[in-house]
C-alpha cells in the first residue's frame, strides 16, 4: 500500500523552506529547534515522494535525463534538514532529540521503501538499462548500484511479503534508535562516583576536568570496555569500580537503559527480513554488499588473526602480571591490564602519556599537524572562519581550499564531550559535494575528548592523536570527493572500504615533519625530544595482542549476532550473556573482554555497522598496503611518502573517486597491483 502524505507548505519563514545563504549553504543553527527540523523533515519525505511519482508515471523513454537525473535531483528539503537534524541528534542530543529521532526513524524507514519497493520506478531502470544507451563509466556504475539496491530491497517479492519487510524495516529502525539512545543514557547513568584520593595518578590538569559544577568528582564513561584513563588510576579499587561501570552498562541494572531485549529482537528482525529477501542471514546480505563479498570470506579472514592475537594477549597478560607481582599481591584482573600495560611501556621505552600530553595541545595538533599533513600532501588550505556560528559554543569552523586558492569546503569541528552527546568519534556531512547540483561539502568531525578546565588548554594522549587523524581522514573523503553524482560522493563507499582513508591518514602522525611540526609544549614551545618521537616509531606491536584480541572480539560477536536464523535467536534476555560467553570461549578470542559487549555495542545494534564492524580489519588489509607503498614507491628522498605528487595520487585514484566506480578498482589503481595481507599481519604482529 502506497504512502499518503500530501505535500504540505512551509511558512514561508520556516529557517528550512529554501537553501540556506550562509556560505556553502551552512545551517543557521541559532534559527533552528528538534521540532523545526521535524516539520521540515516530514514536509522532505511529501514533497520527494511527488517527484518519485512523476519519475514512476513519466512515459517518455527511459533515459539519463528523464530517470537517474530526477532521481538524484529529488529531496532536496529533506537532505537539508535529514542531513542537520543527524547531525544535530548525535552532537548535541538530549530528550527532544531522542524522542523525535525514534519517531522519525520509522517514517524514514518506510520512506526509503516507498522508493525501493516501487516497481514502476524499477522498471524505468530496468528499461534505460536494456536501452543500450552508451553511458560515461560513472553513469553505468550508477544505473547498476540503483538495480541492485532495488532487487536487495525487495523489489521482486509478492506483495503479502514486501507488506512484511515493510514492517520489519520500520520496526529494525525504531528499535536502532532506542538502542542509541539508551547506550548514550547509560553512558551518563553509569559515570563513577570518586574522591580526590581516587583520583591518585592523574594530573592535576586532568583531575580539575573530573570536577563537577556542584564540587563533586566524577569519572565519565566513553564508548568502549577498557577505559583511557584507567591507565593513569594508581589505585587498583577504583580501576575496579571504573571497569565494572563500563562493562555493567546496559545489562539490567537500570531498567530505563537495559537493551538486552533489544539486541534479542534486533537480530529476530534482522534475521527474518534476510530470509525473506533470500539470504541464509543478515551476515550473507550485509556482505555482498561490500568488497569482502561473502559473510564467510569474512569469517575466515577474522578467525585467520584471531588465533595469533589471542596468543599475543596471552603472553602480554603473564607479563603485566610478573609485573605487578612486583609490587602488588593481588590476582591481576582485567581492570588491571591498561595501568601495567602503561607502566611497562613507560619502563621499556622511557615514555608514558602523562610525560607526552604537554607536546600534545588540541589547537597544535589540528593546525600544525592533521592541517599541515593535508597541506603537504594535497595543497589543502585552512582558514578559520570566526563569522560562521556552529551548534554549540565550542564548535569550530574553517573554510579548505584547494592549491589555486579556490574554496572548496567547510570544515566543522566538534571535539569536546557534552551531557547527551553520543559516545566514540565519528565524521558526518552537512552538505555533500557533487557536479550535478553544483554542490560543495561541509564536513563535520566529532571527537568525545574531556573539556579542559576553564582558561587550560586541552592536552591531548597519543590515542587521541590518532583520533583526530583517523577522523580527518574520513573528512578529506568527503572534501576531496570530486563527483558528478550526489549518492556517489565522498564517503558514499561500502561499509568495508569507508574506513581505509581514515586509518591511512593515521600514518603521517608520527611522520618526521608532520610530528616535529605539532608536538611542541604547550606553554615553552620546545619541540617534543627527538628521542621520544624516536621511540613512538619504534612502539611497533606494542600492545596489539590486547588491541587487536578486544576488536576481534566485537566483530566475532557482531558477526555470530547476525549469522542466526530467527528461530536461533535466544528469547529470554538471560540468554544474551551466555550467548556472548559461548561465542567469545568458541571462537579462542575470550582472553579479554570485547571492545564493546552486546548491550552498549552501538556501532552494530544502533545501526551503520551490522554485521559490518568487521570492516576495520577489511580497510586495514588496503591501509597497511598502502603505508608500505607511500614509504617505499611514492618515498622522496627521506620524506616517508609526505609529498605532494604521492598525495595527488592517492586523492586522484581514492579520495575524488566516492562510489563513482568499484572501490577495488581504486586500490589496484592505486598501487598497480593486488593488495597484499602481509603488511597488515607484520603491523599487528602476527606475521
Amino acid at each position: 500500500m502506497r504512502g499518503t502524505i500530501g505535500v504540505m507548505t512551509l511558512a514561508t519563514d520556516h529557517p528550512m523552506a529554501s537553501a540556506s545563504d550562509l556560505p556553502y549553504g551552512l545551517p543557521d543553527f541559532d534559527s533552528l529547534t528538534p521540532a523545526l527540523l521535524a516539520e521540515a523533515i516530514r514536509e522532505g519525505c511529501a514533497r520527494q515522494r511527488a517527484e518519485w511519482e512523476d519519475i514512476a508515471q513519466n512515459a517518455e523513454s527511459a533515459t539519463v535525463e528523464t530517470v537517474l537525473e530526477p532521481i538524484e535531483q529529488s529531496g532536496a528539503l529533506l537532505r537539508r534538514a535529514g542531513y542537520t537534524f543527524a547531525a544535530l541528534a548525535s552532537s548535541l542530543g538530549g530528550q527532544e532529540y531522542d524522542e523525535l529521532d525514534e519517531e522519525l526513524s520509522s517514517l524514514l524507514a518506510s520512506h526509503v521503501d516507498e522508493f525501493y519497493l516501487d516497481e514502476r520506478i524499477y522498471a524505468r531502470l530496468v528499461a534505460l538499462k536494456e536501452s543500450g544507451a552508451e553511458l560515461s563509466a560513472d553513469t553505468a556504475w550508477l544505473l547498476d548500484t540503483y538495480l541492485k539496491d532495488f532487487r536487495r530491497a525487495g523489489v521482486d517479492l509478492t506483495p503479502d511479503d514486501q507488506a512484511r519487510l515493510r514492517e520489519l524495516n520500520a520496526r529494525i529502525a525504531t528499535l536502532q534508535s532506542q538502542f542509541g539512545r539508551k547506550v548514550v543514557a547509560a553512558i551518563g547513568s553509569h559515570a563513577l562516583p570518586v574522591t580526590q584520593a581516587d583520583l591518585a595518578g592523574l594530573d592535576q590538569r586532568t583531575r580539575e576536568s573530573l570536577r563537577q559544577e556542584d564540587g563533586s568528582w566524577r569519572i565519565p564513561l566513553q564508548s568502549p570496555t577498557q577505559q583511557p584513563i584507567s591507565a593513569s588510576l594508581a589505585d587498583a579499587d577504583t580501576r575496579a569500580r571504573l571497569y565494572e561501570a563500563s562493562a555493567s552498562r546496559n545489562w539490567g541494572e537500570e531498567a530505563d537503559t537495559d537493551t538486552r531485549q533489544i539486541v534479542l529482537e534486533l537480530a529476530r528482525a534482522r534475521a527474518e527480513r534476510a530470509q525473506l529477501l533470500g539470504y541464509d542471514h543478515h551476515a550473507d546480505y550485509v556482505a555482498e554488499d561490500g568488497a569482502a563479498a561473502t559473510s564467510q570470506a569474512i569469517m575466515e579472514r577474522l578467525l585467520q588473526l584471531a588465533g595469533p592475537a589471542a596468543r599475543n594477549a596471552r603472553a602480554e597478560e603473564a607479563e603485566l602480571a610478573e609485573l605487578m607481582s612486583q609490587e602488588d599481591p593481588r590476582t591481576f584482573a582485567i581492570s588491571d591490564w591498561s595501568y601495567y600495560s602503561e607502566k611497562l611501556r613507560a619502563k621499556r621505552f622511557q615514555l608514558d602519556d602523562a610525560s607526552m600530553r604537554p607536546y600534545l595541545e588540541l589547537d597544535r595538533v589540528l593546525t600544525d599537524g592533521v592541517f599541515f599533513a593535508a597541506h603537504e600532501l594535497y595543497g589543502l588550505s585552512f582558514r578559520e572562519r570566526e563569522d560562521l556560528r556552529g551548534f554549540a559554543p565550542d564548535v569550530r569552523i574553517w573554510e579548505v581550499s584547494d592549491a589555486n586558492g579556490e574554496g572548496i569546503a567547510l570544515f566543522v569541528g566538534d571535539y569536546f564531550a557534552r551531557p547527551g552527546k553520543k559516545g566514540g568519534a565519528w565524521m558526518t556531512s552537512l552538505v555533500e559535494q557533487n557536479r550535478l547540483r553544483g554542490e560543495k561539502p561541509i564536513v563535520l568531525n566529532c571527537l568525545n575528548i574531556t573539556p579542559p578546565a576553564a582558561g587550560e588548554p586541552a592536552l591531548l594522549t597519543w590515542d587521541e592523536v590518532r583520533t583526530c587523524f583517523h577522523e580527518f581522514g574520513h573528512a578529506l573523503h568527503g572534501i576531496c570527493s570530486d563527483v558528478y553524482w550526489p549518492s556517489q560522493s565522498g564517503t558514499s563507499v561500502p561499509r568495508d572500504f569507508v574506513e581505509y582513508p581514515s586509518q591511512l591518514n593515521e600514518m603521517w602522525m608520527d611522520n618526521a615533519r608532520v610530528i616535529r611540526n605539532f608536538a611542541r609544549h604547550y606553554e615553552t614551545g620546545e619541540p617534543m625530544p627527538e628521542s621520544w618521537i624516536e621511540t613512538l616509531r619504534s612502539l611497533g606491536s606494542y600492545g596489539e595482542g590486547f588491541a587487536t584480541s578486544e576488536y576481534l572480539g566485537a566483530a566475532l560477536l557482531d558477526q555470530a549476532w547476525h549469522r542466526l536464523s530467527p528461530t536461533e535467536v535466544p528469547s529470554d534476555i538471560s540468554e544474551v550473556e551466555r550467548f556472548e560467553a559461548r561465542v567469545l570461549r568458541e571462537f579462542g578470542i575470550d582472553v579479554v573482554p570485547p571492545r564493546y559487549r552486546s548491550t552498549y555495542f552501538a556501532h552494530t545494534f544502533a545501526g551503520g555497522y551490522d554485521a559490518g564492524y568487521y570492516s576495520y580489519v577489511w580497510s586495514e588489509v588496503f591501509d597497511a598496503d598502502t603505508v608500505t607503498w607511500f614509504r617505499t614507491e611514492a618515498n622522496d628522498g627521506a620524506d616517508g611518502g609526505l609529498n605532494r605528487a604521492a598525495g595527488q595520487r592517492f586523492r586522484t585514484e581514492v579520495l575524488s573517486r566516492g562510489n563513482s566506480r568499484e572501490p577495488m578498482t581504486s586500490v589496484r589503481a592505486l598501487l598497480r597491483r593486488e593488495p597484499r595481507l602481509d603488511p597488515l599481519l607484520e603491523r599487528r604482529g602476527l606475521a
